[in-house]
């Protein structure tokens, strides 16, 4: 009975905190973001992450889903659906692009799949003597309202949702109904941006204008909240 308790134990605490690891983000985006559910009381829920790049690695929500939560994941790369549906099975997978309107985009495949993008400004910005582009592909792209329509279970509150689409991030977040479909908190990263920018920067307008505030940051990922959720203090 003894060695059944210390088993059952010991499962329990690499559940709660992976052993050597507490983060699996590139920046920590994954704890910031556990505080700040964590003042809403939100200890389980569903997430949507764009530009999911992989199950466990550089991921925003891996850390949640050992946790218990679910969500719908979205990338590009070919395979991807593949390797999450073996990986993260209770998750929902999509392997598309996401643009402000349905179509076909070329996607710039580096030999780092952590840059891949849709942004040929961006791709030329990222090549250099170690990472480099191996294939640019015809890929189709769908709206971030069409995901949502058509896979979100019905009467679920997305609890928060990531965006890292390596510079097309403007695309993504402009092609969402925001009216219909709002997450508790917004992450998005905005490259070379100062928080003295933040203010004027696109992306982040669309998001001011929708009811959503600046709440955190990490080196390149800005927290957005929407105001309802999250009332400011008096």
């Amino acid at each position: 009975m003894a060695s059944k308790i210390i088993v059952k134990l010991k499962s329990l605490i690499r559940n709660l905190i992976p052993i050597g690891r507490l983060s699996y983000s590139q920046e920590g985006e994954d704890l910031v973001l556990a505080r700040i559910l964590g003042e809403l009381g939100i200890t389980a829920g569903f997430f949507v992450d764009i530009g999911a790049h992989h199950p466990t690695r550089f991921s925003n929500t891996y850390y949640f889903y050992r946790r218990g939560w679910r969500g719908i994941n979205v990338d590009a790369l070919p395979g991807t659906k593949k390797l999450f549906q073996r990986k993260r099975p209770r998750d929902i997978t999509i392997e598309c692009g996401v643009g402000s309107a349905e179509g076909v985009l070329k996607y710039f495949a580096f030999n780092e799949p952590a840059l891949n993008t849709f942004s040929e400004q961006e791709a030329k910005k990222k090549e250099s003597p170690l990472y480099r582009i191996i294939n640019t592909i015809q890929m189709p792209v769908v709206t971030l309202k069409q995901i949502l329509d058509a896979n979100l279970p019905s009467g679920l509150q997305i609890d928060f949702m990531t965006i890292d689409a390596e510079g097309f991030d403007h695309e993504v977040i402009s092609s969402n109904d925001w009216d219909r479909y709002r997450p508790r908190v917004v992450l998005v990263e905005l490259l070379n941006t100062d928080i003295q920018n933040l203010e004027t920067h696109p992306t982040a307008q669309i998001l001011y204008r929708h009811n959503y505030r600046a709440f955190a940051k990490t080196h390149n990922t800005y927290f957005f909240v929407a105001n309802e959720a999250f009332p400011r203090s008096a």
